[in-house]
Parts: C-alpha cells; sequence; structure tokens
C-alpha cells in the first residue's frame, strides 16, 4: 500500500484543464502504464529505433540492485578497513549528479569515507579537493560510463601522478571500455561494471550511484524499496481552476493511472501549451537535487527544436514577475515544513500559474524520487512524442573541444573569442524581442560565494527585464563544464528561445595534466570556447565575459551591479518600455 500522505498534487488554471483531460486520455487509450512497466520500446518509437529498446534496463534496476547489496556493504566495509577517511567521485554528468546528491543530503556514517565529487576542469577546484583530504586515505572512484570522458580521465592522470598506487582506485565503468582496460592495468582496487541499457542520466539507482552510496554507509535497501514504492505514489487530487478549487479531473484518471503517467502526460500537454519551464521548488533538507533533475529533464526532453526548460534554484519572486511560460513544482518535505515558502506557492496558484506538489519524507525518500522522476520524464517524452534516451546535441560541444585541443597542440595558443563589450551585453539581454529564456554558464571553480553572486546576477536580470515591461525571462546557472553534461542538450537542441551568457575566470593556478600536453585551465578553456562557437555556429545569441581578479564571486557582483541600469536604458532605446 502506498502512503496517502505522499500523494502527488496538481493545480493548474482551467485554461489548462481541457488539455490536461485530453492528454490523461490519450494516455489511458494508449495503455502508457502497462506498457511502461513492461518495457514497450515502441512508446517513444518504432520498432527497433536506435537509443530506445537498448536503453530501458532503468525499469527494472532496483530489482537487480536489491540482490547486489551485501556485495556492496561488503566493498565498504573492506574500504573503510583499509583506513580510507576519503573517497573522491572523479565523474561527470549522469556519473557524477546522483552521488553529488547523497553527498549533500546525508553526512557519512560512523567510521565511514567522508564523500567528494569532482567534476570541474577548475585548477582552483582542483587544488581545493586535493588540499582538503590526506591523498595516501583517500579512495578515488573514477566514474564514466563510456570509459572515455575527457574530464574523469584528466583527473585520473593527475591524482594517479600524485599517489602511483592502483589500490587507490576504483572504476565504474561499462563492459569493454577502455577504463576497464586501464583499472586492471593499472592494478584497481576493484571495478564496478556499469549497465549498457541504462543511459547515464538514468543511472542512480545502478552501480554509478549506489557504490559511492555504500561507501558512505547508507542504507541501500531503503533507497531500492523506495524506488520500488514509486510505481505504487498516489495522485491525491489533479484540480483544474484559477483558483486551486473547482472541478476535479475525472475520477477514473486518478485511479487508474499511477502517479508518474498523470505527471508526465500533464506535464506534456501543458508544455504543449506554452508552459515549458518546469521550474522546480525544492526543500532545504534537499540539496543537490535540483541538479539531478536538471539534467534528467534538459537532456531527455530538449531535442529537435522541443523540450521542457528545467529551471532550478531560481530565486521566487512576486506572482506578478511570471510569464505564462511556468509551471512550478514543489518538492516538500513533510517532516520539515517550510510555511513561508508554501505560503508563497499558494500566492502562485491564486495568481494562475500551475503547481505541482510532490509531498516526500525528506533524504531518506530519495530513491522513490529519483524512480518517480524518471518514469514522470520518460512519459513526458512520450507526450511530445520525442526520445527521451539519447542526447543528439552533446557531442557537438565535444567535438568542438576536441578541434579547439587539436589546434593548441599545433600552435600552444587557444583562439579566444573577444569579450562582449558593454553595448554587446546589453542587446544581448535587452536588443530584440524579449529571451525566454537566460542561460548564466560560468566556468569558474564552485562554491558557495558564486552561487549566491550567480543567484544576485538572475535576480537583477529578471528585476532589470521586468522593469524595462519586457516580462521576466526564466533563468538557469549552470558550473562549467558540468553544463555540457547536462542542461546543455537543451541550449543546442530545444527551443531558440534563449540568451547565453558565458562566465570564465582562470585564476592565477596551473595544474599539468601528465601525458596530455595542455594544463587543466587549457583544458577548461577549449571547452568554454568549444561551447560558445557551437552555441554561435546554430545561430544562438551567446557573448562571453571574462571575470578579473582572485574572487570571481566579487568580479561577478560588480558586473551585476553595472548590469541591470544599462539593460532597462537599453530596452528603452529599443522601445520596449511602455
Amino acid at each position: 500500500m502506498s502512503d496517502p500522505a505522499l500523494a502527488v498534487e496538481v493545480r493548474a488554471p482551467s485554461a489548462l484543464g481541457l488539455g490536461i483531460a485530453e492528454a490523461l486520455q490519450r494516455a489511458a487509450r494508449a495503455r502508457v502504464a502497462e506498457r511502461l512497466r513492461g518495457g514497450d520500446a515502441t512508446l517513444w518509437g518504432p520498432p527497433g529505433a536506435p537509443e530506445i529498446a537498448d536503453r530501458l534496463g532503468w525499469l527494472s534496476v532496483a530489482e537487480r540492485m536489491l540482490e547486489r547489496v551485501d556485495e556492496l556493504s561488503e566493498f565498504a566495509d573492506e574500504v573503510t578497513d583499509a583506513g580510507f577517511t576519503d573517497a573522491v567521485v572523479l565523474g561527470m554528468g549522469g556519473s557524477s549528479l546522483a552521488p553529488e546528491v547523497l553527498r549533500r543530503c546525508f553526512r557519512a556514517q560512523s567510521r565511514r569515507p567522508r564523500l567528494h565529487v569532482l567534476d570541474s576542469t577548475d585548477a582552483a577546484a582542483i587544488r581545493q579537493l586535493q588540499e582538503s583530504v590526506e591523498l595516501q586515505r583517500t579512495l578515488f572512484v573514477l566514474s564514466s560510463k563510456s570509459g572515455s570522458t575527457i574530464e574523469p580521465t584528466s583527473l585520473f592522470a593527475h591524482f594517479f601522478s600524485l599517489i602511483g598506487e592502483g589500490q587507490s582506485f576504483i572504476a565504474i565503468t561499462d563492459p569493454g571500455t577502455a577504463l576497464e582496460g586501464l583499472a586492471r592495468e593499472r592494478g584497481f582496487r576493484r571495478t564496478f561494471a556499469g549497465e549498457p541499457a541504462i543511459g547515464g542520466r538514468y543511472s542512480a539507482l545502478s552501480n554509478f550511484g549506489l557504490v559511492p552510496a555504500a561507501l558512505m554507509g547508507l542504507d541501500l535497501r531503503a533507497l531500492l524499496n523506495g524506488a520500488a514504492a514509486a510505481w505504487q505514489t498516489e495522485i491525491g487530487a489533479l484540480w483544474s481552476s484559477s483558483s486551486g478549487g473547482g472541478a476535479q479531473a475525472p475520477e477514473q484518471f486518478r485511479s487508474e493511472l499511477p502517479a508518474c503517467v498523470q505527471l508526465g502526460a500533464a506535464i506534456g500537454a501543458m508544455a504543449r501549451a506554452g508552459r515549458d519551464k518546469l521550474t522546480f521548488v525544492i526543500s532545504s533538507s534537499l540539496p543537490g537535487l535540483g541538479l539531478w533533475l536538471e539534467q534528467l529533464v534538459a537532456e531527455s526532453t530538449g531535442k529537435r527544436g522541443t523540450g521542457i526548460l528545467p529551471v532550478a534554484e531560481e530565486p521566487l519572486v512576486d506572482p506578478e514577475a511570471y510569464g505564462e511560460d511556468r509551471v512550478f513544482v514543489h518538492i516538500r518535505d513533510r517532516e520539515r515544513p517550510e510555511p513561508a515558502l508554501d505560503q508563497t506557492l499558494e500566492g502562485l496558484v491564486r495568481s494562475g500559474h500551475p503547481l505541482i506538489t510532490v509531498p516526500t519524507g525528506g533524504p531518506l525518500d530519495l530513491g522513490r524520487l529519483f524512480m518517480l522522476w524518471e518514469l514522470t520524464v520518460a512519459v513526458a517524452g512520450w507526450a511530445l512524442s520525442i526520445n527521451p534516451f539519447d542526447q543528439p546535441n552533446v557531442q557537438q560541444a565535444k567535438d568542438a573541444t576536441k578541434a579547439v585541443l587539436s589546434g593548441y597542440a599545433g600552435s600552444h595558443e587557444l583562439e579566444e573569442p573577444a569579450e562582449a563589450s558593454e553595448a554587446q551585453l546589453q542587446a544581448l539581454l535587452a536588443g530584440g524581442s524579449p529571451p525566454q529564456y537566460v542561460a548564466i554558464m560560468g566556468f569558474v571553480a564552485p562554491s558557495l560565494q558564486f552561487d549566491r553572486a550567480a543567484a544576485e546576477l538572475r535576480t537583477a536580470i529578471r528585476r532589470a527585464c521586468r522593469a524595462a515591461a519586457r516580462g521576466a525571462p526564466a533563468t538557469t546557472f549552470g558550473y562549467g563544464p558540468r553544463f555540457l553534461h547536462s542542461t546543455g542538450q537543451f541550449h543546442k537542441g530545444g527551443p531558440r528561445t534563449g540568451r547565453f551568457l558565458q562566465l570564465l575566470h582562470d585564476g592565477s593556478d596551473e595544474i599539468e595534466i601528465p601525458g596530455a600536453g595542455y594544463t587543466f585551465t587549457t583544458l577548461k578553456n577549449a571547452q568554454a570556447i568549444g561551447d560558445l562557437s557551437t552555441l554561435r555556429e546554430l545561430g544562438l545569441p551567446a557573448e562571453r565575459v571574462r571575470l578579473h581578479g582572485d574572487d570571481p564571486a566579487a568580479a561577478l557582483r560588480a558586473l551585476t551591479a553595472a548590469l541591470g541600469p544599462a539593460v532597462v536604458s537599453t530596452a528603452a532605446r529599443e522601445g520596449g518600455i511602455r
């Protein structure tokens, strides 16, 4: 039996009610729930379509992993007994984001290693991690599904050069990859196999998520049993009313369709109606979950000119500041209520914005949340008639980076694009038709201080655009190169409605990548150049700003202070103020 207290609630304005009802009827007629349970690949494409039938292993991974809990726990005991005090995941995207959520939500259990995640090529971030652990007592988890991802491969080369001991490393990778061979050659302590039938962003409940969880001493059975409960999650109410009351959706839809199917169908229907900015508001007890959801939604739906933009960690403002392109999702910890936040969200409902409330039991409920959202997004892909399991545009930026590095090998110089002038920045944010979203991409060492500065910039951009009577665009922020494996797919493959601001900070540190012929700073800059050139080649408006000095957060705040008035002024010249 499911827990009624965890029942999902969906409220939407009456104008969206008919479209949602039709989507639910279509899902019932198409037998989406039964076909999803049975792993029917024809939900998303014709028989034999690539990257569908061979990407459905996640549907049953929880059952398989339950059989391996003892094995993982025994390995974690071995690591603890060997005296390791820290464990560092070297990975990107689907190989790092679930461990990052677990790291932020839980503390390591008694005697277990502290978990760290390094998914940056910024020299300052690498140095900071390196100085925060005792290297000889640190286990490095080299995590790459393909076995050839440039970031973790480069990070491994660096740390192996410092330690020189294979027993300080383990690998998580698919069978037959170059990484599997490297692990054998260098004498890694252990190699854990990935499943080829599970794509990276759907791998949270496979070895990619559970090996780090085991090292921390987390309750793997609870996580996996929670995943099984995702199918039993109920819809408590699906209302169609501008005030949150009014007519309830037909009873048979609430009783016949699982919550994941109703959610996916409703989210897809609202996206088709123009509500394609899925804005996550997440309880403070679940830090990092937004990063994981960003990748899941953006890479699964943002392709072939369509998609749903995930908006995470955007500061909430007055309801009147939001346009008719938003759907709000409140992932609410019922154990730690936040009354002020509840009130703010009720104000959004009263103003006519859709609100999906997903109650949760807190961090211990993460297994259910992982599976619930994987199912929901897969159904949203069906509703939008797209394949949620491929990522056709991610490779573009990778290829561009390779081309930049190839040029560097010959000249030992990078062809740096020009920094945006003040006029170009103003035009980016205020020129022409108003943007639907502004993506801020920071090739900077991640830090709490920079997180806060980026949040201030997001607020300033929205406030300035609204003051210019242009509407307040959605804003996203991601650290590079992390976002390249996440929202980068949406940037290049989704609707062409965004503006792109790249921030770059070099710092003074330089770390050579053994055997590469270049430093981490060169790699990071090549990734930034490659992404910017790809956006521009696609005809997307994108500019770059270099942040100078030793404090990138302070430099960003200075930019923010100058940006707001400039946007309003430019919009006035463009005729935006009415």
